[in-house]
């Protein structure tokens, strides 16, 4: 700066001085105005950010998400501000989800659950149950260990391979339009050692769609941890919060409850996309 501001070279004006070169050439960083705030800009006030915030719960077809999803949310709706910024507004007016408690066993470094880097690679299927007025009722599922996408569903009475079966002919007919002989190849199947999953009729038949059986190991259902987690989700969002006369009304409540989850629920690993999006992302990338 000084040999700029002089026009003596900078070896001239190093020498005079007995400092550096480096000194006499360096040029200070202007100091930013300070702004007072962090994060993006916003010319939202916080009355109305509160407001958008109270809207977008209230509008949400699933309960209890947390800050992250609800500030993805708003971003969709061309709202945008900081993250922390939200956190704090929901803590203040009650609006936080409550926390789910974290229990480990010991310090395994993978939990085992299969991440897939493109769909139709690995499907999960597992299965759980509930009661209605009727009685007992059955859940099967099948779903996209990439996209986290339920791809086939059965609700029943009845809990056998055939039962076990019928969300896997969906998921076929859904994603590869025929069912014939070996038309799955090159997929795997995640499942349980439950008897519905090592019967001989259902081994027979996805070996015949080409389907590769990938059992998890006995007495650890993270080693199915898509399924696991989206059978979480389900009863927390429905199962556990309603109470079903008919297992008919069971089966109209998951069918409407699926079509929101496929549409609507934001996945974090994904950029808080829904399951259906992050499919159509991977098909337009394909064509």
């Amino acid at each position: 700066m000084i040999a700029q501001e002089t026009g003596a070279s900078i070896r001239k004006v190093s020498r005079n001085l007995e400092v550096p070169r480096s000194s006499v050439s360096y040029k200070p960083k202007t100091a930013a105005p300070a702004s007072g705030k962090r994060g993006p800009k916003t010319e939202v006030s916080d009355e109305a950010l509160l407001a958008a915030i109270r809207k977008v719960i209230a509008e949400s077809p699933f309960h209890g998400e947390g800050h992250r999803k609800i500030r993805a949310r708003l971003r969709a709706e061309g709202i945008r501000t900081g993250r922390c910024r939200i956190l704090r507004l929901c803590r203040l007016h009650g609006l936080l989800a409550p926390s789910r408690a974290v229990h480990t066993r010991g310090n395994p470094a993978h939990d085992g659950t299969i991440i897939e880097i493109a769909p139709d690679r690995t499907w999960g299927t597992d299965f759980t149950t509930f009661m209605t007025g009727e009685g007992k009722g059955y859940f099967f599922l099948a779903i996209d260990h990439c996209t986290d996408e339920v791809l086939g569903w059965h609700v029943t009475d009845h809990g056998n391979r055939w039962s076990a079966l019928e969300p896997i002919r969906q998921a076929v007919r859904r994603v590869k339009g025929v069912f014939e002989k070996d038309v799955c190849r090159g997929i795997r199947l995640r499942h349980d050692n439950g008897s519905q999953y090592v019967a001989k009729d259902f081994q027979g038949e996805i070996r015949f769609l080409g389907i590769e059986s990938s059992p998890s190991y006995v007495r650890e259902p993270e080693g199915n941890g898509i399924a696991e987690r989206f059978m979480r989700t389900l009863k927390e969002q429905l199962l556990w919060c309603r109470h079903f006369a008919t297992i008919e009304e069971a089966r109209r409540a998951v069918e409407k409850f699926i079509a929101a989850y496929n549409d609507e629920w934001l996945l974090a690993r994904h950029g808080y996309r829904s399951p259906s999006a992050v499919r159509a992302g991977f098909m337009k990338a394909a064509a």
